[in-house]
């Protein structure tokens, strides 16, 4: 299967082929032809499996073959996208595929000033990519019109009900025409994401590229039992290794992202912490000194991270193990990006040991246990109140013991791996 086989046109080729990019992924391969012929299409993957491409390649192939002039303020095109990060990513997949193809794009969202997105949009753009509630307040205040949308793009659906922005999406939707493609792309598909396409999308394919909630097969992943009060060790014998060259970190809080971050300063390792409380300007930058490798270490939490795509994360640590189980397979999955390995690490303290028990049953695996200094008994033997986080005021207990199954050495004990592609 090659692009030229999806009758994408050469100009869209040769922006692929300049970024390295000969074989659709099986995404790609199953979504395009559908897209091509007009089909409103449902997508069930995860990120870091090609879908964005899936859907600007041939958005991108129309906008060129119609060649319209743009409008002021009236997109042909209208992408949503739950985070800040998300919609620059695909602004960018947007720029770099339509690289030798003339059309205009701006992306807009909040927590930056709106005059430059304003004024983009009355100079005309083909393609608007927007958060929810941005573009409701540029709509609210006239400065974007939807009634020449053709091409309706809703990405990460189920991120969007997780953060609440379902109800901004309704009273989006009734503004665009009832002629239009639409599209809709989510991780899972939930009763209410499903609800939601039912209502969005008129007859459309189903495209789903691997099972709901399975993780990559090309990660290795491991489980550290460890106390709370050993976890900030644990992570800096483990960020002693080299080959721990561009590692992401998850919290599940913003304050335990700024306190990892800081520490790890401290220790004279070079990170930074993204979250909601951020300014625009400081996730930028964040995001742009991880991407350009003069930070090694980004701790993120959950929704910060959501729109986080680079191809060369090496290793994804769960400082904490998230409360809901879908997360850590959205966590873990950015690793092993285009086809590369990956590695999980995932730290579990007693109050935890329910959390891990959920992301097994989920992912129908067991994850490998990993031996190390601060390897906790405890932690791993929890169960009852003590296996999950107690009330403030008090701290479970009841601990059983089981049988033990034969550990692998700690991933840190044995000889470092060689870089990726080395």
């Amino acid at each position: 299967m090659s692009f030229e086989n999806l009758k994408i046109k050469k100009t869209l080729q040769r922006a692929l082929e300049s970024e390295g990019y000969i074989t659709p992924t099986p995404i790609q391969a199953q979504a395009i032809p559908h897209l091509l012929e007009n089909r409103d299409l449902i997508g069930i993957a995860q990120t870091g499996t090609g879908k964005t491409a899936a859907f600007v390649l041939p958005i991108l192939q129309k906008l060129s073959e119609t060649n319209k002039p743009s409008k002021s303020r009236a997109p042909r095109v209208l992408v949503l996208a739950p985070t800040r990060e998300l919609a620059a990513q695909i602004g960018d997949s947007f720029s770099t595929y339509g690289q030798f193809i003339r059309f205009r794009y701006t992306v807009v969202f909040g927590g930056v000033g709106q005059g430059p997105q304003v004024k983009a949009l009355a100079h005309g753009v083909d393609v608007l990519i927007a958060t929810p509630g941005r573009l409701l307040d540029l709509l609210d205040q006239g400065h974007v019109k939807l009634n020449e949308v053709e091409f309706f793009v809703l990405d990460e659906a189920d991120r969007m009900l997780d953060m609440g922005f379902i109800k901004d999406v309704y009273r989006i939707v009734p503004l665009l025409p009832v002629k239009r493609q639409s599209l809709f792309f989510s991780a899972t598909m939930s009763p209410q994401i499903a609800e939601l396409a039912r209502k969005l999308l008129t007859s459309p394919v189903h495209v789903e590229v691997s099972p709901q909630a399975t993780t990559v097969e090309k990660i290795d992943q491991f489980v550290f039992f460890v106390d709370q009060e050993n976890k900030d060790n644990l992570l800096l014998g483990l960020l002693q290794h080299n080959h721990l060259r561009s590692v992401l970190v998850f919290t599940r809080t913003k304050h335990r992202a700024n306190k990892v971050a800081l520490m790890l300063n401290k220790n004279k390792i070079e990170a930074d912490a993204i979250h909601g409380n951020k300014s625009q300007n400081q996730r930028t930058k964040a995001m742009d000194d991880f991407k350009s490798g003069n930070v090694r270490v980004l701790v993120a939490t959950d929704i910060a991270a959501r729109g986080i795509d680079i191809e060369d994360i090496s290793h994804v640590i769960n400082y904490d193990l998230p409360n809901e189980p879908e997360n850590y397979v959205h966590r873990i999955g950015r690793t092993a990006r285009a086809g590369s390995d990956g590695t999980a690490y995932s730290f579990c303290a007693a109050d935890e040991r329910d959390y891990l028990r959920s992301i097994e049953k989920l992912t129908r695996q067991e994850i490998e246990v990993a031996e190390h200094h601060y390897h906790s008994e405890t932690a791993r033997n929890a169960t009852g109140d003590a296996a999950k986080p107690a009330p403030r005021t008090q701290r479970g207990s009841g601990q059983k013991t089981r049988p033990q199954k034969q550990n692998r050495q700690h991933p840190v004990s044995r000889k470092p791996r060689p870089a990726r592609g080395s």
